[in-house]
């Protein structure tokens, strides 16, 4: 009986009314009940745990190269956006999820052993990240993650960087800690 109702309405609708108020009512009713707008707040499908946002990433390392650096705070910032589209969240600057990360530390700590001629050295990236989670604006979780990656050369002819950051150390010690800060926050 409602069916007949509404299609009735419908039909006076587009005989006495204009054609465009019945295709803002039928979309306005898609948009409601159709699964592929599930990522519309207003849709019965959303669900606001399956939405984050990474609201902020700041560096918060004080000594080296990289302090106060911005391109390091973007590079973290997509690689968490990366891990949470892995595990199945959806990033959307509307959810009720927000996450703030802070890089607290990171610096390459250098080991060294020589026998004459022999060098063996070891160069490991250590990131330290801290990350919040607010649902709601209340902050839910803190979790605090340290990562390392480390390089292993070896050689009879000793040559000194000075503890210089190798980008694929780099790069894998932010992987992995951000990897690591998002299971934790997000383990039942």
């Amino acid at each position: 009986m409602t069916a007949l109702a509404v299609q009735l309405y419908f039909v006076y609708c587009e005989i006495f009314k204009s054609h465009e108020e019945n295709l803002q009512m039928s979309n306005a009713i898609s948009h409601k009940i159709d699964g592929s707008f599930k990522n519309s707040p207003g849709n019965i499908w959303y669900n606001a745990d399956e939405h984050i946002y990474v609201e902020k990433v700041t560096n918060k390392i004080v000594v080296g190269k990289l302090a106060g650096n911005r391109n390091l705070e973007f590079g973290v910032k997509n690689v968490l956006e990366e891990f949470l589209q892995d595990k199945g969240y959806n990033i959307s600057s509307d959810a009720t999820n927000k996450l703030r990360v802070e890089i607290v530390y990171l610096d390459v700590l250098t080991t060294k052993k020589n026998i004459s001629v022999f060098h063996k050295g070891e160069e490991e990236v250590i990131i330290r990240l801290k990350g919040i989670l607010y649902k709601d604006g209340i902050k839910e979780k803190e979790i605090i993650v340290e990562e390392s990656s480390s390089e292993v050369s070896m050689s009879t002819l000793l040559v000194d960087e000075g503890g210089k950051f190798n980008q694929t150390s780099l790069s894998n010690a932010l992987k992995k800690g951000c990897d690591k800060l998002v299971t934790k926050l997000f383990e039942k």
